[in-house]
């Protein structure tokens, strides 16, 4: 089959949090597998080229039709594998100092942008001449092509056997825009519907996957029942879920395993498996010490990587931290909320040597961090799926979780214990899980029963790409 990736971000090119991650370890995986052929499309930010991949300039330029203009759109490719990828270049969407948004706020135009990228897609497989079988949209900035697909391109002929798979990654994210919108991205009244394109009067990017899309899975299948079945979780588009039926699914997100291999990681001191973490745990203990300003101290050491956002509950860490901040240290590394940030450098300079914060996307002292913590602490209030569960798992550091969505699916607290729950994102409950962790950790040997039962876990993209690889079968095969 032919594939097309498009996403807004690809890890190693470009990231903001886990879909970097996972639609770049998908393309990896995607791109091994017999009898398949990947390109990838992902916008040309600023500051994407250099480094190890050289970006090389497709000869030529194509239109993208925008409601009553045409942009100019030019493609840079890259050699990634036996993945190509290639950048869709238009200075006037793309060339920003960030992804989405700056400190003040989303990009105001963030609508256009990506009605923008998605007929780039389209257009831009029609220009390398490159047939897709199926093309893999993720969460809503590519929750247009779908749509696009069905309507605008249904009778164009280069797409006549196209697919789609809508992935969502987070519910709270849905690119809802006002009604102006929906007829700038080239639709009529006849989708401005409920069952089709409006949501409370605008447009919803996401929904627009939802219904369009051939089949739509989510990241784990907790998190996929949450938001069929809960409003919450939903989002008000729980029954545009429900109504998909079994065209809706949920399949777990893996992890990179060659990048998050504590046994071979380069970033670390010293590697290390589940025979030998102690050793390597206090070299990673050693080094992230000497950059934070952390004190020598035998007291456990909780790991955060995390996003400072109220889906993260870090809100709910800056008010168990004083609490912990005698009996154990802690190492933050994240950036978010500005507010939250503040909050949480109030708490550094309150207690010196114990706590330490990082306000940065830092790939090297993430690798630290995770190698280094003793704990991982993750109450989130909701998590489609989750990956710094698993990475903490890979590297020894047993994660303190809520009973939610990805997380319920890949901790456990039952024999084989691999970490522990709090009930809710409530302090008191985290309060009472982490301390239960604590407890554990100064008894070597439950202590050490726990680490490897989670370093011992496969959370490897094998089993995860072959449901994906299924699904495009299934729809390869509606569509001949």
């Amino acid at each position: 089959m032919n594939i097309i990736l498009a996403a807004s971000e690809v890890f190693p090119f470009c990231k903001t949090g886990g879909l970097a991650d996972v639609a770049g370890a998908l393309a990896q995986v995607f791109s091994r597998t017999k009898d398949n052929r990947l390109v990838v499309f992902v916008p040309k930010y600023r500051n994407i080229g250099g480094g190890m991949f050289s970006l090389k300039a497709v000869p030529g330029s194509f239109s993208v039709p925008m409601t009553g203009r045409l942009e100019t759109a030019s493609l840079l490719r890259a050699d990634w594998g036996k993945a190509t990828v290639y950048f869709v270049d238009c200075p006037k969407y793309f060339d920003r100092a960030e992804l989405y948004r700056t400190k003040y706020g989303d990009y105001q135009d963030n609508d256009e942008r990506f009605i923008f990228f998605s007929r780039a897609v389209l257009e831009g497989a029609k220009f390398i001449d490159f047939k897709p079988d199926i093309i893999h949209c993720h969460d809503w900035q590519t929750g247009l092509i779908p749509a696009y697909l069905k309507t605008l391109y249904r009778i164009d002929a280069f797409f006549a056997k196209t697919g789609s798979l809508f992935t969502i990654h987070n519910m709270a994210f849905q690119g809802c825009f006002p009604r102006d919108t929906h007829f700038r991205a080239g639709f009529g009244w006849i989708d401005f519907t409920p069952d089709k394109l409006e949501f409370y009067g605008g447009i919803n990017f996401l929904k627009s996957g939802i219904v369009f899309g051939d089949r739509v899975n989510t990241v784990s299948p907790g998190y996929a029942d949450e938001v069929r079945l809960k409003p919450e979780f939903g989002r008000g588009l729980e029954g545009v879920l429900r109504a998909r039926g079994a065209d809706f699914s949920g399949i777990l997100n893996g992890i990179d395993t060659e990048i998050w291999d504590p046994e071979m990681d380069a970033f670390i001191p010293r590697g290390y498996d589940f025979r030998s973490f102690s050793k390597g745990k206090a070299a990673a203990r050693t080094a992230l010490r000497a950059r934070t300003g952390l004190a020598e101290d035998k007291a456990p050491l909780v790991g955060i990587v995390s996003r400072l956002e109220g889906q993260k509950g870090s809100d709910i860490i800056a008010a168990v931290m004083p609490n912990f901040a005698a009996r154990a240290q802690f190492a933050l590394l994240g950036c978010g909320d500005p507010h939250v940030q503040d909050t949480f450098a109030a708490l550094e300079r309150q207690h010196p040597g114990r706590i330490s914060c990082c306000f940065a996307h830092n790939e090297e002292l993430a690798h630290i961090v995770y190698a280094a913590s003793d704990i991982f602490l993750m109450p989130s209030r909701f998590e489609p799926c989750g990956l710094s569960q698993m990475i903490a798992m890979r590297y020894g550091a047993p994660p303190v979780v809520t009973r939610t969505g990805g997380l319920a699916d890949t901790v456990s607290d039952a024999a084989p214990v691999t970490g522990y729950f709090a009930a809710d994102a409530q302090k008191e409950n985290v309060t009472a899980a982490l301390s239960k962790a604590i407890c554990d950790f100064s008894n070597r040997r439950v202590w050490g029963e726990v680490v490897r039962n989670g370093m011992k876990r496969d959370f490897s993209w094998d089993s995860s790409a072959a449901h994906y690889l299924a699904l495009f079968s299934t729809i390869h095969k509606l569509r001949r």
